[in-house]
């Protein structure tokens, strides 16, 4: 049975005060009958201290990229094993703000997955057009290429040990959302993906929604057949938003 998750991504956000702030919220907050999991993605030097405010309690934690080597002469990069060692369940490979930004391509996104499995880490798979590709009416032919990218590198057994996220590229950050509609037809046309390898894996693996996930319309898009949370961006940043959110992942998860 797949279960709900919704996972907060900070981004380039945060201080040490603030932090205490909204994870003290967290902890502290009635976030529901634990049906549905909680995660926060948080800037590598803020785990030590998501460590110890989080553990314990419901929410999990969880970084936001990672290296795709063991270890090295790779200055600047930080390791799987370094991840695991601070607790951490949870780490989103190719988030489209890597992609675009940092040009991290298919190839790459690929071996950080594998990268993370082996540390035994959950990665979080990042997949979605851009509104150009929209337009142009490749959307299906683009998170192809990106799940079939990984696959062909990890193998479908790895996604049944992994998150999928569908994270359409112009919904990110402005505003505008997805329909439940919309999104439901990329994560069923994702699940039918697996499914051509392995209906086992298809039928269990979450498959969450990520693009300007807000409290208000969290409940409407989550209650989709094929859409198994949220991977939240600046909502996350607002306790009670972020709150509101997991509490209308855990209603439909009960």
């Amino acid at each position: 049975m797949r279960r709900k998750l919704v996972a907060g991504n900070w981004k380039m956000h945060g201080s040490l005060e603030a932090n205490a702030r909204l994870l003290g919220s967290l902890t502290s907050g009635n976030a529901g009958s634990g049906n549905a999991a909680c995660a926060v993605l948080v800037p590598f030097p803020y785990l030590a201290q998501t460590q110890t405010l989080l553990k314990g309690s419901a929410c999990r934690w969880g970084a936001q990229n990672l290296g795709e080597h063991p270890s090295g002469a790779y200055t600047g990069e930080v390791a799987g094993a370094m991840l695991a060692e601070f607790g951490c369940t949870y780490v989103t490979v190719g988030h489209s703000e890597r992609r675009a930004l940092y040009h991290e391509d298919d190839a790459t996104v690929a071996r950080k997955a594998v990268a993370a499995r082996k540390a035994g880490l959950t990665p979080i798979v990042c997949l979605g057009e851009t509104l150009a590709e929209r337009e142009a009416g490749q959307t299906e032919a683009v998170v192809e290429r990106q799940l079939e990218a990984v696959l062909n590198v990890a193998g479908v057994q790895a996604i049944a040990e992994s998150v999928v996220a569908y994270e359409p590229v112009w919904a990110i950050g402005t505003g505008k959302t997805a329909s439940p509609e919309q999104a439901q037809e990329v994560h069923a046309f994702l699940r039918e993906l697996l499914a051509r390898r392995d209906a086992k894996v298809a039928a269990e693996v979450s498959i969450l929604y990520g693009g300007s996930v807000k409290g208000a319309n969290a409940e409407s898009l989550f209650a989709m057949p094929d859409v198994d949370g949220g991977l939240v961006g600046g909502a996350s940043l607002v306790a009670e938003e972020f709150l509101t959110i997991w509490r209308a992942a855990d209603r439909l998860a009960s």
